[in-house]
C-alpha cells in the first residue's frame, strides 16, 4: 500500500491497516513525500503495519514531480518483487501502469483538476496537462477504482473517464472519545493558507462570534483565533473531546477525516455546503455557503446561543459517524480485494 504523510491518507492508510491486520491481512506500507514527523513515526511503531519502507520522492501532484515519480516507481517495484504481493493498494494515480504483476485497486482521495475547479472556478491550465496523462494511463491500467465518496467518483469520471470498474468505500476512523465535557469553543483543523479547506473564512468570522476559535494545523492568522499548530495525535484527540463544536467550511472536500473524527468525539459539525459533505453526513451536520461568512457567523452564534440544538446536532454527528468505522472500511477492502484477485484468475484460466 502506498501512502503520504501530508495529509488525511496517513491517517486513512494507518486505520485501515490496522484493521486488515486484524483480519490476518499484511500490509507493506510504501510512504513517498515529505518524511513523517516524529508524532507520525510514533503512530506508525504502534500501528499493525507490517513492513515500512520510506523515501521523499515528490508526489504527482507536486511541481515538476516527474522525474522523482519514474524514480518512485522503479523502488516500488524492487520492494514489489520482495515482497510478491497479492494485491497492489495504491492511494494515487500514476504508478498504476507500472507492470506489477498482480492486481491493483487505485484509491482517488483528490485529484488537482477537481481542485482547481472547486477552489479557483476554473480549469486547470497547460502546465497540468502531464499530471492528466499519467492519471489517464495510470487509470487506464488500474484493475478497480476506488472512492471515498460518490461525489468524488462522480469527478474522477467525468474528467478521466476510467474504463476500470469503479466503487465506493467510504473511508472509516479507529478513534474512540469516551463521554467528555464539552467546553466552548470552535475548533478547526488544516494549514491557514489552504484554500480548499477554508479555514480563512473561519478566520474572519472568529472576531464576530462569542466564542473562543482554535485552529490545529500551521500558518499565521489574525487576531481572534488561537493556533495550536500541526498537534501530536494524542493531543488532537484531547482537542476534540473538548470542543463544542467542529467548524470546516471547506470549498473542496472529497470525504473529510477530520469531521468523521469529530463527530466520533461528539462535536456538533458546521460544514461547508458541497456535494460530497452532504452526502457523508445528511442531516446530522449544518451547512454554510463556503463563500457567505455572514451565514457562517450567524450558524455559529445558533449553536452557541441554542445548547439543546447544540446537543442534538453533536448526538447526530455522533451517530452518522460511528456507521463510518474502520472495521466496516476494511470488510469492503476486503471484498473489493477478492473481486480483483478472482477476476485475475479468470483472466490467467
Amino acid at each position: 500500500m502506498t501512502a503520504d504523510a501530508v495529509g488525511g491518507v496517513w491517517t486513512y492508510a494507518l486505520d485501515l491497516a490496522d484493521a486488515l491486520a486484524e483480519r490476518d491481512v499484511e500490509v507493506t506500507l510504501c510512504v513517498m513525500g515529505p518524511a513523517p514527523d516524529r508524532g507520525q513515526w510514533a503512530e506508525l511503531r504502534a500501528s499493525r503495519v507490517e513492513r515500512v519502507h520510506a523515501d521523499d520522492y515528490a508526489l504527482e501532484w507536486m511541481e515538476d514531480p516527474w522525474e522523482d515519480v519514474e524514480c518512485a516507481g522503479e523502488w516500488l517495484l524492487r520492494i514489489a518483487e520482495d515482497v510478491r504481493p497479492d494485491v497492489v493498494h495504491l492511494n494515487g494515480y500514476a504508478h498504476a501502469a507500472l507492470p506489477w504483476g498482480a492486481p491493483v485497486v487505485v484509491v482517488g482521495h483528490s485529484d488537482v483538476l477537481s481542485w482547481h475547479e472547486a477552489v479557483r472556478r476554473q480549469t486547470a491550465g497547460p502546465p497540468w496537462r502531464r499530471y492528466r496523462d499519467a492519471l489517464v494511463r495510470g487509470l487506464a491500467a488500474a484493475d478497480l477504482l476506488v472512492a471515498p465518496t460518490q461525489a468524488m467518483l462522480d469527478e474522477l469520471i467525468r474528467l478521466y473517464e476510467p474504463p476500470c470498474p469503479r466503487l465506493v468505500i467510504a473511508n472509516g476512523s479507529r478513534r474512540r472519545f469516551p463521554p467528555f465535557p464539552k467546553s466552548h469553543f470552535v475548533l478547526a483543523a488544516g494549514r491557514a493558507w489552504d484554500e480548499a479547506k477554508n479555514v480563512q473564512a473561519l478566520v474572519r468570522a472568529a472576531p464576530r462570534v462569542p466564542w473562543p476559535v482554535v485552529l490545529c494545523g500551521e500558518g499565521a492568522v489574525g487576531s481572534g483565533v488561537a493556533v495550536f499548530g500541526r498537534l501530536r495525535r494524542e493531543q488532537f484527540d484531547r482537542a476534540l473531546a473538548a470542543a463544542a463544536i467542529f467548524a470546516a467550511p471547506a470549498r473542496y472536500e472529497p470525504f473529510g477525516l477530520a469531521a468523521l473524527e469529530a463527530g466520533r468525539a461528539a462535536c456538533a459539525l458546521v460544514l461547508g455546503d458541497i456535494a460530497s459533505l452532504r452526502e457523508v453526513w445528511g442531516s446530522a451536520a449544518l451547512y454554510v455557503p463556503p463563500d457567505d461568512d455572514d451565514e457562517l457567523e450567524r450558524t455559529l452564534r445558533l449553536l452557541m446561543a441554542q445548547r439543546d440544538l447544540r446537543v442534538e446536532y453533536a448526538r447526530r454527528a455522533r451517530r452518522q459517524a460511528n456507521g463510518y468505522s474502520s472495521e466496516r472500511m476494511a470488510e469492503a477492502y476486503l471484498s473489493a480485494y477478492g473481486r480483483v484477485l478472482r477476476r485475475a484468475d479468470v483472466g490467467a484460466a
